[in-house]
């Protein structure tokens, strides 16, 4: 029988752990890690002794659960989130094939936000702060990495079979559509003074135009299975020389226009400065490993085009969703919501913010 789904982290017992690993597990000792980043979910380390031989066994996995929070977890049910990432690694993650944790166990009640993930623990790999930045060495590597993803999945996506992946201009989007207004006021008061200049302005006219703005998008970008959530706190890094990045949290997933992951990595996940001294470079790397990978058809032109564009779409969205409605008690998660805002905000102004479509 399949082990059962924990309520809690402190359902994850050695007994637990035993038979979701196979294995005679003794003790364990555990950390929750990625507080204030994970907000949808906590996310313990748990390091594990073995009764006997323990070949092929981990030493320690990660244990993902959805979010303590209530509101958190109505969210991420409203959103199709925590059973679209039991579906992904399930079903979809061995054919991506690219920059994916081992997964030991997932399980999710349908229709709730009951769920459990326990996949590979990759804290040997490096991980970054958001708030510090990728160095442009990890972020060619993480923009290869997107582009192997997008390449297997690159006009490939509007099937019968994929129906249950949320569509970029579907309900999911017109659900957020239709909540921005009416949150954009809390996020303004807590946040608008930490935009650059027009940002204000920028975010509220963002708040009344977002499916209008993804429906655009998709009419002019070619379509591919997106990850959403694309920033460096959601991978983990090798060696970057050899493209080695591990990607993470993938409960946000939708089919839709590939530059939406592309602006919202360089848009909120680099140093501002940085981002726009080598932002052509990242953005051609990303087109030549496509190529790469057999996509044909789709230009520097209209790759740089569109992740202009895409600046208007989803790291303003997160930011403003977040910082609404979510609880952000932890400080950790207030500093990131507005540093996210401010370098995602400064990304669609240099791109020519509404100009673009006006």
């Amino acid at each position: 029988m399949s082990p059962i789904i924990p309520k809690n982290f402190d359902e994850v017992t050695t007994e637990w752990l035993s038979d979701v690993l196979s294995s005679d597990i003794t003790a364990i000792s555990s950390e929750r890690i990625g507080e204030g980043i994970g907000l949808m979910g906590d996310i313990h380390r748990v390091e594990l002794t073995h009764k006997s031989d323990t070949d092929g066994k981990p030493s320690s996995v990660v244990v993902k659960l959805p979010s303590t929070f209530e509101e958190n977890r109505q969210q991420g049910v409203a959103l199709g989130m925590f059973e679209a990432e039991v579906r992904f690694y399930a079903e979809l993650g061995e054919k991506t094939g690219t920059g994916l944790p081992k997964i030991y166990f997932s399980k999710i009640q349908s229709g709730t936000a009951d769920f459990v993930i326990v996949m590979e623990d990759l804290s040997d790999l490096t991980m970054v702060d958001q708030s510090a930045g990728m160095s442009f060495e990890q972020a060619l590597a993480a923009v290869k990495v997107l582009a192997n993803i997008h390449a297997v999945w690159w006009g490939k996506v509007r099937t019968e079979e994929l129906e249950w992946i949320p569509s970029m201009v579907g309900p999911r989007i017109e659900y957020v559509d239709q909540v921005l207004p009416q949150i954009y006021p809390v996020f303004a008061e807590a946040f608008a003074s930490t935009l650059p200049e027009g940002g204000a302005e920028l975010t509220e006219q963002f708040s009344r135009s977002y499916l209008s703005l993804n429906r655009q998008l998709a009419e002019r970008a070619p379509w591919t299975l997106a990850h959403q959530d694309y920033r460096v706190e959601n991978m983990l890094f090798g060696d970057v020389n050899r493209d080695q990045v591990a990607v993470i949290d993938w409960q946000g997933i939708g089919r839709g226009p590939g530059a939406y992951d592309l602006a919202y990595l360089l848009g909120g996940s680099m140093d501002t400065d940085l981002r726009r001294a080598h932002e052509r470079e990242l953005v051609a790397a990303y087109q030549d490993r496509l190529a790469d990978n057999g996509v044909e058809d789709y230009s520097i032109e209209s790759a740089w085009e569109d992740y202009g564009f895409a600046h208007l779409l989803g790291g303003l969205a997160t930011s403003i969703f977040a910082g609404g409605t979510l609880d952000l008690s932890n400080e950790r998660g207030v500093e990131l919501i507005a540093l996210m805002a401010n370098r995602h905000v400064t990304a669609a102004l240099d791109h020519g913010g509404f100009s673009q479509i006006l």
